[in-house]
């Protein structure tokens, strides 16, 4: 798979019915709500301010049962086989669209607010079962290709469902009976083609369901707050609906008002947020490696704030014309600003949002993970709220739309720094792979064989000063790296180091107290679950040949017994910042830049089989004759 694209998954059983059936949810999802906001504003005679005051309820009422039942609804998808979950979610997908048929045709605004609440009602249901059924289906490096594909085909199915929805029941007399046929056959294809998804085992069949919704949810939300990456993720993604609520709420009134367009120019900018972020999603793959590249949240929250606030200088002002339809908008001056920065917004807000989707699903335990998902859809909810909330507040205080993108830009930015003082593995991450991908290009073997759980020693060849950052960009767990304390201390990367909770060692000549604090912490790592990775030569190779490994990794084997992984890093030798371009006291201009490289993972060795030599001769095995 990591040669191929993630677009292969989707002819695999275990992943295309399954996708096609959560994109035919979001697609007849967004066809409903388009439908029932063209019938409600412009078909049934309504005042302005009965029509308006529609639009602000109506997604209090969708998201209400996010608030009421995803508790519940994790503990579902949990405890029960989840294939059969999406095919009785799909038959109640039906049930509420052929409520919606006679709600249009006899026009019943109280019943279209039904059928919207049983909407909401079943995207709280399947989403826990959405996200938690990619890990049983996916292996590790296929769940951002999975994830970037389901982000994609969930925004252009958005997209696309609003387009139709709002089209077909614009048709006159014929509108309702259009968009009927449309929402129910949906539904309908959905089911069937829910049929062809494998069975995913219950992940909890033993669970003892709680039926109390309060008491449930205060006990997600421990689950989701006890592993402070995945908090932090969660709270990132929530801050993705935030951030894209205000965006998309504004754009009626910012196309109409800024951009002097039409409902034309309203479809063509939601259709350029959405395909940005269709195409950030599907871009996350092939930038992380086929891994849960974390380094990519900053790069796309970077990305958020720098586009978000070029919106604002691009069009500071009310436009002075109206009613432009898509091709005049296009042609007018400055237009093409516009469009890339809506593109390009979205764009980071895929690779914002796809590998913290990655990294919920990878960190988190399996009989846990739906219910993790329940709380990470509250916590979406409730911020949502807060964003209309904003958006309200915002306008009351007499801000320009303009200017509310550009508060949110900087808020973004805010937050962003926020989260990556808390959590600083994702500022490291994102360090590690600017510099990695900078200086080299590098591939992986065997990344599989390093333990998704539990403590583990790694041991690699030492080549060059960069070694400990080619291992922590490619490793999908945080490592602790055991390092010499002048590389340690070396500027700029002493920071990533420091972030990255490196452990310095120095000689028992040189400063034996540093020595026996690097054991002690060293063990105090592994007995904590941690991967620890030394580099057992003591020092840089000085012809690019593997020295004698030291017996250091007996003593730490002998004190706390961890399998140990060997890596090699090919190609290196001879590249920037290796010792074959260094002479004392200054550096060289390296012989090679942008090398390719291969760093190669082993079979791990039991401790009890795990003497320095050993180690060493499967490391040699791992790079052979190539340094």
């Amino acid at each position: 798979m990591s040669d191929q694209s993630q677009f292969r998954l989707l002819g695999k059983r275990r992943f295309g019915p399954f996708f096609l059936a959560q994109a035919l949810g979001a697609f007849n999802d967004n066809a409903f709500r388009q439908g029932m906001i063209v019938l409600i504003g412009f078909h049934l005679g309504l005042a302005i301010e009965a029509v308006s005051f529609y639009a602000m309820v109506a997604p209090a009422v969708f998201i209400l049962p996010f608030f009421l039942f995803s508790a519940t609804a994790g503990q579902i998808a949990e405890k029960f086989e989840k294939t059969r979950l999406i095919r009785y979610v799909k038959l109640f997908e039906i049930v509420a669209m052929l409520v919606a048929v006679y709600a249009f045709h006899a026009a019943q605004v109280w019943l279209l607010f039904v059928v919207l609440f049983l909407m909401g009602l079943q995207s709280t249901v399947f989403g826990p079962i959405k996200y938690a059924i990619l890990p049983q289906a996916l292996q590790v490096k296929e769940l951002v290709g999975g994830n970037g594909l389901v982000e994609m085909g969930t925004s252009m199915a958005v997209l696309i469902g609003m387009m139709a929805g709002g089209t077909l029941m614009a048709m006159g007399e014929f509108g309702a009976t259009a968009a009927s046929i449309l929402v129910v056959g949906v539904a309908v294809v959905g089911y069937l083609v829910s049929r062809a998804i494998p069975p995913a085992p219950a992940t909890a069949p033993d669970l003892k369901f709680n039926w109390n919704p309060v008491t449930e949810t205060i006990r997600v939300m421990r689950y989701v707050t006890k592993d402070r990456t995945i908090f932090n993720s969660i709270l990132g993604i929530s801050w993705f609906w935030f951030f894209g609520t205000v965006f998309t709420a504004q754009l009626p009134a910012y196309t109409q008002t800024y951009l002097g367009g039409s409902e034309g120019v309203l479809n063509l900018t939601l259709a350029l947020f959405s395909v940005g972020v269709g195409i950030g999603s599907l871009l996350c793959e092939r930038l992380s490696g086929h891994k849960v590249e974390i380094g990519l949240v900053p790069f796309g929250s970077i990305g958020m704030t720098v586009f978000a606030i070029d919106l604002y200088f691009a069009r500071p002002l009310a436009s002075t014309v109206s009613g432009l339809g898509a091709m005049q908008f296009l042609s007018a001056d400055g237009s093409m600003r516009i469009v890339f920065d809506l593109i390009l917004i979205g764009l980071f807000a895929g690779l914002f949002i796809v590998p913290l989707f990655a990294l919920v699903q990878n960190r988190t335990d399996r009989s846990e993970l739906s219910r993790v998902i329940a709380g990470n859809n509250i916590l979406n909810a409730l911020f949502m709220v807060i964003s209309a909330g904003l958006g309200l507040g915002l306008t009351a205080v007499g801000l320009t739309i303009p200017q509310i993108f550009l508060c949110v830009a900087v808020l973004n930015a805010a937050v962003a720094i926020y989260i990556y003082t808390l959590v600083p593995e994702f500022l490291m991450r994102f360090l590690s792979w600017i510099l990695i991908n900078t200086l080299y290009r590098i591939r992986t073997e065997g990344l599989d064989q390093v333990p998704e759980h539990g403590p583990a020693l790694l041991v690699c060849n030492h080549v060059s000063y960069m070694d400990a950052l080619i291992v922590a960009g490619s490793v999908r767990r945080p490592a602790r790296f055991v390092m010499y304390y002048k590389i340690f201390n070396i500027p700029v990367m002493s920071f990533i180091f420091r972030t990255a909770k490196a452990i310095p060692i120095a000689s028992t000549r040189e400063n034996p107290a540093l020595l026996e604090k690097a054991f002690e912490e060293i063990d105090r790592a592994l007995s904590e679950g941690e991967i620890v990775c030394i580099f057992p030569e003591g020092g840089l190779t000085s012809d690019g040949e593997i020295a004698r490994f030291r017996p250091g990794v007996e003593r730490i084997l002998a004190k706390r017994a961890v399998p140990v992984v060997p890596l090699a890093i090919r190609g290196l030798w001879g590249s920037i910042f290796s010792r074959r371009d260094s002479a004392p006291g200054r550096m060289r201009l390296p012989r090679r830049f942008w090398s390719r490289i291969v760093l190669s993972v082993g079979a791990p060795v039991a401790p009890d089989e795990a003497s320095a030599e050993v180690l060493e001769q499967r490391v040699r095995e791992l790079r052979g004759t190539w340094a």
